[in-house]
């Protein structure tokens, strides 16, 4: 199927035209240097470092992961709670779906959401029919929010149509959660290609933007994330709907996670500065904050 050959596709066709998120590599790199040159470093301190934590999708996707293995996890934020009580919990557990219903039923922290990966994760290459059937058993199960990849192989046939309408299948399939849409934006490379692939999402009733799975490609870049940031700005400057965005691969340092927050606070501004809207998917950055917040090396996670 090409781009542009019938109706349905258009209203996809008309929001990248009136899209005027930059496409220059160039023009990123040079916002990005102003922006970490004139604002990091008062973001490095400790209540900073707190809010990073308490936006993290604490995450295990490992072929190893066991029922036994992901509840020993999931204790572990049960226990930071009591261990940590001056310090915020993490905002997601993120798990395998078939591992939805171990984390329901063991998690004792209320505000704290169950994540899963769904759709074929990582590479989105199976039935539509069976991304759709896995999403409803992991909601079923208990999951809250659902990460997905949008599908690569639609994006670069510029078979639009066919990749939005999967991806609105999927939030339909959610039955109101969360619908995270990751770009793999490894893959994508190009600032061009990004602005296209999260225009393409957001139309397409993504809940939040999320760069990489960290699993086949380069994970996520500072570069990704602004483009990213300024194409979420854009949508909801015109629709009045807030997306969130979501670090995710290679997110390791505390650092790292400052810059993201960075970009985040001064493309899109303090209202996304809530575990709402701005998350981090790690499963090695938890520790670090928490080192860099207690002063000492911390190993809970």
């Amino acid at each position: 199927m090409s781009e542009n050959t019938n109706p349905a596709t258009d209203k996809y066709t008309q929001a990248l035209q009136a899209s005027t998120v930059t496409d220059s590599d160039a023009a990123v790199a040079e916002a990005l240097k102003k922006i970490l040159d004139e604002h990091l470093d008062e973001n490095r301190n400790r209540d900073v470092y707190k809010f990073l934590f308490s936006c993290i999708d604490l995450t295990t996707l490992k072929s190893t992961d066991s029922p036994e293995s992901v509840a020993r996890f999931t204790e572990k934020v049960n226990s930071f709670e009591e261990l940590f009580p001056s310090l915020p919990s993490v905002a997601a557990i993120c798990v395998y779906p078939n591992f939805a219903g171990v984390v329901r039923a063991v998690l004792e922290v209320s505000d704290v959401k169950i994540a899963c990966v769904s759709g074929g994760f990582p590479s989105s290459q199976t039935f539509e029919e069976v991304k759709i059937a896995e999403t409803s058993l992991a909601v079923a199960a208990g999951a809250d929010e659902i990460d997905i990849v949008m599908n690569l192989g639609y994006f670069f046939d510029k078979d639009y149509e066919s990749l939005c309408d999967e991806i609105a299948e999927l939030k339909e399939a959610t039955r109101g959660g969360r619908l995270k849409v990751i770009l793999e934006t490894g893959a994508l490379r190009t600032a061009a290609n990004i602005k296209t692939a999260s225009v393409l999402s957001l139309y397409s009733g993504a809940d939040f933007l999320k760069t990489s799975t960290g699993k086949e490609y380069p994970g996520a870049s500072l570069e990704a994330a602004y483009v990213m940031a300024l194409a979420i700005k854009e949508y909801y400057e015109k629709t009045g709907r807030r997306v969130g965005f979501k670090a995710a691969g290679g997110v390791a340092s505390t650092d790292d996670a400052v810059r993201y927050y960075t970009v985040i606070k001064e493309v899109l501004g303090e209202e996304w500065l809530t575990p709402e809207y701005f998350r981090l998917g790690a499963s090695r950055l938890a520790n670090h904050l928490l080192a860099d917040i207690a002063g000492h090396e911390v190993n809970h996670f």
